[in-house]
């Protein structure tokens, strides 16, 4: 075709481009209408989603504001709470020391001297055996460390006559408030005294020789020059009876332990002392006690010496000292005096305890569980005991 022929057509085809442009340029208005709908789409949804957003931040910063007084008012009733159960802990305690008078306890010169007389002459008597307990210490069968609680010389042990689980602590060596535990896993678990009861004693204890049984606290008391036991009873809190020890010039007991001056002891056979005095102060000496009216039935001066001794328990009748060093080791069982003469002292078994922290500072034998409640510098020990019978050993 030559070029006067495509001259000749541009007439006709301009129309049809002028058409097809202006169709293009309406569609791509179009398009361009919709983005910009979906873009205003966009931005409106944007803006709601930020306004929400806005206002569940808001929301949720007011929860926390009310959760934080809410807890705030939590620990102020708490602490208010806490502050009811000491008030109630003290009145508790104020009303368990409201005891009726105790019996007067003062020393009476007279019946003192009468008591030291017929003492005298009850000693080295031959003893008549109240059981047929016939068994003695053969070794130390195991050995559990409970815990550790209170200062480094102290008491822990249950009723060694009685039924009751109630553990009682005396803690230190001169005090006058007992804790009570109801039970031994309490003891165990919670190293506060919160979790215990309290005993006011109406007079305070000296040393760690104390004892419970049946029911009953006997305690040792310093009065002057003088050492009094007293029998408190732990049900409604009031002393039954109490009693001058009759002995002149009382020394320490055990040599390691300076603050005891009676080791009171319960047995298969009832309650001992354990004692000295000046006149024989090499040795302890052993009395026989009537748990009803604290008359000493019988006494007796034993071959065991006070030096390095750290405790004493009874066992059948036949009293055991447990001796040490000033530089703690092996704690054992050296002297053996048995007061019905069934056991030579010779024929006693060595028997000893496993090295621990330092010296016992109280040794409470258990003739019910066969086993002994140690305190042994602020640590709380069991000692479970092999028997044999006396004539086995």
């Amino acid at each position: 075709m030559g070029p006067w022929r495509c001259l000749l057509l541009l007439p006709l085809l301009a129309p049809a481009l002028r058409a097809q442009q202006q169709q293009f340029m309406e569609y791509v208005e179009r398009r361009i209408t919709l983005l910009e709908e979906r873009i205003s789409q966009w931005h409106d949804q944007s803006s709601r989603y930020s306004t929400e957003l806005r206002d569940f931040k808001n929301q949720v910063l007011g929860m926390l504001e009310a959760a934080e007084k809410e807890r705030e008012a939590m620990r102020a009733e708490a602490e208010g709470a806490a502050v009811r159960v000491d008030r109630l802990e003290r009145e508790v305690d104020y009303l368990e020391t409201q005891n009726p008078a105790p019996p007067c306890v003062e020393v009476d010169e007279t019946l003192m001297d009468k008591q030291v007389a017929t003492a005298k002459q009850r000693k080295n008597e031959k003893y008549t055996k109240l059981t047929d307990c016939s068994d003695t210490i053969a070794s130390v069968r195991a050995m559990k460390i409970l815990k550790r609680f209170g200062s480094s010389s102290g008491l822990w042990t249950k009723d060694a006559a009685g039924s009751s689980e109630k553990i009682y602590v005396f803690d230190g060596t001169a005090n006058d408030t007992v804790y009570v535990f109801p039970r031994m896993r309490e003891f165990t678990l919670f190293s506060a005294t919160r979790k215990a009861a309290r005993i006011k004693l109406p007079y305070p204890w000296v040393g760690t020789g104390h004892l419970v049984y049946d029911g009953h606290l006997y305690y040792i008391r310093q009065q002057g020059l003088s050492f009094q036991v007293i029998k408190f009873n732990l049900a409604n809190k009031t002393v039954v009876d109490s009693s001058v020890f009759p002995a002149e010039e009382q020394i320490p007991v055990f040599g390691l332990s300076p603050s005891t001056y009676i080791e009171v002891s319960a047995d298969e056979e009832g309650l001992w002392a354990i004692y000295a005095t000046k006149e024989d102060e090499k040795n302890m000496c052993l009395a026989k006690l009537d748990p009803a009216s604290l008359d000493i039935e019988q006494m007796w001066d034993t071959p065991c010496p006070r030096e390095n001794a750290e405790g004493a328990f009874v066992v059948c009748g036949a009293l055991h000292v447990v001796y040490n060093t000033r530089l703690p080791s092996r704690a054992r069982v050296q002297c053996v005096f048995d007061v019905s003469g069934t056991l030579a002292p010779e024929d006693a078994s060595l028997v000893y305890f496993p090295k621990r922290y330092g010296s016992h500072a109280s040794l409470k034998y258990s003739p019910r569980e066969r086993q002994i409640y140690a305190w042994d510098d602020g640590y709380q020990i069991i000692y479970r005991m092999e028997m044999k019978k006396k004539l086995e050993v």
